[in-house]
């Protein structure tokens, strides 16, 4: 299957929001002083619930990333052929 270059682009945009947005996130998540993640100190089911979300997301942004990087370099390649 060939990718369009605007489809491959996207994907691979994607794949950088999504880790930009999750990292942004669990770093507030770990400093969380509001006691919604944190309970005296021990990690709630509010922190669990949403660090699996973090990293599910981080493992479906870094899938969809490679695919349109993929793409991409797919795209240069026969670009670039005679």
């Amino acid at each position: 299957m060939k990718l369009s270059r605007p489809v491959s682009w996207f994907l691979l945009a994607f794949g950088v929001w999504s880790w930009v947005i999750w990292i942004t996130f669990v770093k507030n998540l770990a400093k969380d002083g509001s006691g919604l993640a944190f309970e005296d100190g021990d990690p709630t089911a509010y922190f669990w619930v949403h660090l699996l979300l973090a990293v599910v997301s981080f493992v479906l942004g870094t899938v969809i990333g490679v695919i349109g990087l993929r793409g991409v370099r797919a795209l240069s390649r026969t670009s670039r052929e005679p």
